[in-house]
C-alpha cells in the first residue's frame, strides 16, 4: 500500500523546508561577515563652521566617577596606553537619541581604573583618544526579513521564502575636529 501525501502535509513539508533554509542563513553569519554589512548612511548631526569652532572654548572632559583595579599594569603596553590616553579634540553624536549626553564606562587596559564619562553632545570637546574610540565602536546590526529565492541545498528546485539580511548601524559617533588651518590655503586664504 503506497502513501500519499494529502495537501496539508506538502504544505507543512513545504514550511519545514523554508525554516530549515532560514536557520542555515543565520547561522552563517558570523561576526566577520556581520561587520562587513553595509553600514546605514545617516546625516551628520553637527555643522559648525571653522570660524566658529575657532571660537569655541575648549570643553576638557575628566570621568565622574572612577573605580580603581585589583590587577597589575603590564608595563609592556606602557607605550600603547600613553598614546591611547592622549587628550584629541572631537565631536560627539548620539544617534538614538539626538542631543542626548553620552554616559558610559571605559577600562582601555588591564591595570588602570575603570571610569565613567558624561559626554555631551554636538560640541566640540576634549576627551582621551580611547575614550573616543570606544564611542566609535558603539554600534549594532539590524537584521530585516526580504522575500527572496533560496536554491535549494538539495538540487531538487528553488524555495521562495525569507532570508536575514543585515546593516551596520552607528549608535554614537565621534567625529574627530581640526583646529588646524588648511597647509594650501596659507594664513591670507585666497587673496
Amino acid at each position: 500500500m503506497s502513501k500519499t501525501t494529502t495537501p496539508v502535509e506538502k504544505e507543512l513539508q513545504s514550511a519545514k523546508t523554508q525554516i530549515d533554509a532560514f536557520n542555515d542563513s543565520v547561522n552563517t553569519m558570523t561576526l566577520d561577515r556581520m561587520n562587513q554589512a553595509p553600514k546605514e548612511e545617516q546625516e551628520p548631526q553637527t555643522k559648525i563652521s571653522q570660524k566658529d569652532l575657532e571660537k569655541s572654548k575648549d570643553i576638557y572632559l575628566k570621568p565622574e566617577r572612577s573605580i580603581g583595579s585589583r590587577e597589575k599594569f603590564n608595563e609592556s603596553y606602557r607605550e600603547d596606553y600613553n598614546f591611547a590616553k592622549e587628550y584629541v579634540p572631537f565631536i560627539a553624536e548620539n544617534k538614538d537619541i539626538i542631543g542626548e549626553a553620552i554616559e558610559m564606562w571605559t577600562k582601555p587596559f588591564a591595570g588602570v581604573p575603570a571610569e565613567f564619562w558624561k559626554v555631551p553632545t554636538n560640541k566640540p570637546v576634549w576627551g582621551p583618544r580611547y575614550l573616543a574610540e570606544q564611542i566609535t565602536k558603539a554600534k549594532y546590526h539590524r537584521l530585516k526579513m526580504e522575500q527572496s529565492t533560496i536554491v535549494g541545498a538539495d538540487g531538487m528546485g528553488s524555495y521562495y521564502g525569507q532570508m536575514a539580511v543585515d546593516t551596520t548601524v552607528q549608535r554614537l559617533e565621534a567625529i574627530p575636529v581640526s583646529s588646524r588651518k588648511s597647509v594650501f590655503m596659507g594664513a591670507n586664504s585666497f587673496k
